[in-house]
C-alpha cells in the first residue's frame, strides 16, 4: 500500500527528526526536518506531489539537493544520481562518468 507519509519519514529519519503536519488549506502538508542545531529544511508538499510516487520522489531528491547545497557539499554526484547521468555541464569537463561513458 502506498503511504506517502511513511515514504517521507523513511527517506529522512536516519539523519533528521521528521515532522509532518497537515495544513488546513487544500490538504497540503508541511515537512520539517530538524537536527540538534534546529531546522534543517522545511517544505510544503501539495496533495498532487504527495499522491504521485514519481513526483514525491522528485520532492525528496529536491530536498536532499537543497540540504547539500546549503552545507556547501559538491552536488555533482547527487545531480547525476537524480538525473540518471543526464546532466549538461555548465563548464567544459566531466560532470558524470555515466554521461561521458555513452558519448
Amino acid at each position: 500500500m502506498y503511504n506517502p507519509f511513511q515514504i517521507l519519514t523513511d527517506a529522512f529519519q536516519a539523519e533528521y527528526r521528521v515532522n509532518l503536519s497537515l495544513e488546513r488549506q487544500g490538504g497540503n502538508i508541511m515537512l520539517t526536518l530538524t537536527n540538534k542545531r534546529g531546522v534543517v529544511a522545511r517544505r510544503m508538499i501539495s496533495p498532487a506531489q504527495r499522491n504521485d510516487p514519481a513526483r514525491l520522489q522528485r520532492v525528496i531528491e529536491s530536498i536532499r539537493l537543497g540540504i547539500a547545497i546549503e552545507r556547501g557539499h559538491e552536488v555533482g554526484s547527487l545531480l547525476c544520481a537524480m538525473t540518471g547521468g543526464r546532466v549538461t555541464p555548465v563548464r567544459p569537463g566531466q560532470v558524470c562518468a555515466v554521461q561521458n561513458a555513452g558519448m
